[in-house]
């Protein structure tokens, strides 16, 4: 090669270098040319320049949903400080490339001195102009899994056109510190028939159809399966079950019908061999159906396999349910005060043992004052007591006495009655009590001390 041509290839080299060089510099000093920052153009600008202009940039606070204009606030400073410098310089090094390049991109850059106050105004502003855009806007509707006559059905999904404000709101935090924000028109999605919400759903439907729940009543066990008795039911949004309870109270209703013993009749043996039937008075126990309906649901819901019975009631002095646990004898079992009105006489039983018997004199007949007959319970027992009232030709009386157990809350019941003179078997027709089973002083304490609170008393 000629010196002539060594000369020239050593100056195409130098220049190239150089302008490589100059290039370099530039672009390791300059902003590339579409860089924006917080959606300010700072293309072809220093750090410093980028800066300045930062500062002098006004934030409009005008917020769009693609183009409607939503919210128009006040203009305001950015809030850009030297103080800012050093992440400018930042984004400077991380948006540098090798070559030319004409790749729009923005960077979002929170200013030393923003005011947070006014963001998080202008945010809640736009939160509630969205929900209230919301209200005139269609809501999607999600598909749903569903139990429907017994069978698993998925209704569709259908779209809508309300905003999802919570994304769009996460949308807004990013764009905080620009001059206007530009926020892509983001809906609200269905659930759709093939998601992952929907096959839970089936699961938890088909569960529940396939759960057994073994209802305790007098420690038998009655099974309510779900197959058979849950025909509707749902999956609410936070995957809980939301049961038609119709199947498991009709059930229920079928059980307290035939088993509970809350004024029904009751059949009765009594001291002479006689079967007779009595009606139930305050004696007797039912099943509370809303309250167990509600428990029994609650067991499907949780997959518990059995519960005892607990909400049974009962009248008169205990709403319990007095008699729940007794199932000999017809329900009556084997301790139990019978008074017969005919015989004008009473049996008081302990264990199936009889413990003490008497005549008696019960209420008067001809005043329409008679011992209601019926299944009644001992409310309580007191000694001594005194009894207050009212009966024919006594308006207002007031009486001590020795022994007092009552079994009906209008105020009938066992007690001494020293000032009695008439014993006999037909004192009562004309000449008994205010509607109490009179019995004789002598017998009294032994009656009282045979009697149990809650023992059956069956008068007939």
């Amino acid at each position: 090669m000629s010196k002539k041509n060594i000369i020239i290839l050593s100056s195409v080299v130098v220049i190239v270098a150089l302008i490589f060089t100059g290039v370099y510099y530039y672009k390791a000093t300059h902003f590339n040319r579409h860089i924006t920052i917080n959606n300010t153009n700072v293309g072809g600008l220093t750090a410093d320049q980028a800066l300045n202009k930062l500062k002098t940039t006004v934030s409009k606070n005008v917020v769009y949903i693609g183009d409607k204009q939503i919210y128009d606030g006040k203009d305001t400073k950015m809030g850009f400080t030297t103080q800012d410098l050093s992440e400018v310089k930042n984004i400077l090094k991380e948006q540098r490339t090798f070559l030319p390049t004409s790749k729009a991109k923005n960077y979002e850059l929170s200013p030393s001195k923003t005011d947070q106050k006014q963001s998080q105004t202008i945010k809640k502003k736009v939160e509630e102009k969205l929900k209230s855009m919301n209200k005139d806007l269609k809501a999607p509707k999600d598909a749903e899994a569903h139990l429907e006559e017994g069978k698993i059905v998925v209704s569709k999904s259908v779209n809508g056109d309300q905003y999802d404000v919570d994304r769009l709101l996460k949308d807004y935090q990013k764009q905080a510190y620009n001059s206007e924000i530009h926020l892509n028109p983001i809906y609200k999605q269905p659930v759709k028939a093939n998601s992952q919400t929907i096959k839970q759903e089936k699961k938890m439907l088909k569960e529940l159809v396939n759960r057994t729940v073994d209802y305790k009543l007098q420690n038998q066990p009655y099974s309510f399966k779900g197959s058979e008795i849950i025909k509707n039911a749902s999956i609410s949004k936070d995957m809980k079950y939301k049961i038609d309870t119709n199947g498991i109270k009709k059930k229920l209703d079928d059980l307290n019908r035939s088993k509970s013993t809350l004024n029904k009749n009751y059949t009765f043996k009594t001291h002479s061999g006689k079967v007779i039937s009595v009606k139930g008075g305050s004696y007797g126990w039912a099943i509370d159906l809303d309250a167990e309906t509600k428990r029994i649901e609650e067991a499907f819901e949780k997959g518990n396999k059995s519960i005892l019975a607990y909400n049974i009631y009962g009248v008169g002095w205990s709403t319990n349910g007095v008699g729940y646990h007794t199932t000999s004898n017809n329900g009556i079992g084997d301790t139990y005060a019978e008074v017969s009105i005919k015989d004008q006489r009473i049996w008081i039983y302990k264990n199936g043992k009889l413990q003490v018997t008497t005549h008696v004199v019960t209420g008067t007949h001809v005043y329409n004052e008679d011992t209601p007959k019926g299944v009644w319970y001992i409310e309580y027992k007191a000694s001594p007591s005194t009894l207050t009232g009212s009966e024919v030709g006594n308006p207002n009386y007031s009486v001590k006495v020795n022994y007092w157990a009552p079994f009906t809350t209008s105020g009938c019941g066992f007690h001494d009655a020293k000032w009695r003179k008439n014993w006999s078997n037909t004192a009562y027709i004309k000449n008994g009590s205010g509607g109490c089973v009179n019995t004789p002083p002598n017998v009294m304490k032994k009656v009282y001390d045979n009697l149990e609170q809650n023992e059956p008393v069956v008068i007939y």
